[in-house]
């Protein structure tokens, strides 16, 4: 009977949708404030209602979708003082971490995040933004995992939706893949360097850069069309 035992690695056609709709919402396909139509996801995805409610849940829960009475689910708006404290919040943990990373970082810790580095860069240059996405995840995962700081990345994770819409809305804007790598590189240096200090400081003007950025784009989705 081994025919009928059971994939752990396939995705379940709930999980396949999350992920789709995740993307659209994330990479600004829906437009924050926009109806999300039940029928109308059902067509465009293929799904059945069900799955359409299911996954709708979901997004609820990592704040990408919201109820609003009488219109029924919509796109999250982008709160400027929620985004404000999504950074700060984000800068704590991740400032913290870089320090604790460059001053504990073993050789194979330091190669993996050249890796990423490298395939960060690659994406750029490219302009294909959701490996960019997909790749500064991996980063942080494996920054916050090379310091040791297991608690911190859970909980960077419980907002990595969140942070990654944001992301999505600044990696776009002109000139930003320059500035970015050379941000990004600084902080490298510093944890190849053992500096923990340098670290939190590179990670903390990283941080307030992006912010600047997210700040900026949400007027720009704020002006009337």
């Amino acid at each position: 009977m081994s025919d009928l035992k059971v994939d752990r690695n396939a995705k379940t056609l709930r999980e396949l949708t999350l992920e789709k709709l995740r993307e659209a919402i994330v990479q600004g396909y829906f437009r924050p404030g926009a109806r999300l139509v039940e029928r109308t996801l059902c067509d465009e995805l293929g799904v059945s209602r069900t799955v359409v409610r299911e996954v709708l849940r979901h997004l609820e829960t990592e704040g990408l979708v919201e109820t609003v009475a009488r219109q029924g689910p919509i796109v999250a708006r982008l709160d400027p003082a929620q985004v404000a404290e999504i950074y700060e919040l984000r800068g704590l943990l991740e400032a913290n971490a870089a320090r604790a990373c460059a001053q504990n970082a073993t050789p194979e810790v330091i190669e993996n995040l050249r890796g990423i580095r490298r395939k960060i860069e690659t994406a750029f240059e490219s302009g294909d933004f959701a490996a960019v996405l997909a790749q500064t995840e991996a980063f942080y995962d494996a920054l916050f995992e090379g310091a040791g700081k297991s608690v911190s990345l859970s909980v960077v994770r419980t907002l990595n939706t969140r942070i990654n819409r944001l992301r999505a809305l600044t990696i776009s804007s002109a000139g930003r893949g320059v500035e970015s790598n050379q941000e990004m590189n600084t902080l490298l240096r510093a944890i190849e360097r053992g500096d923990g200090e340098a670290a939190y400081d590179a990670s903390t003007a990283h941080i307030r850069r992006v912010s600047e950025l997210a700040q900026e784009a949400l007027g720009r989705l704020a002006e009337p069309h």
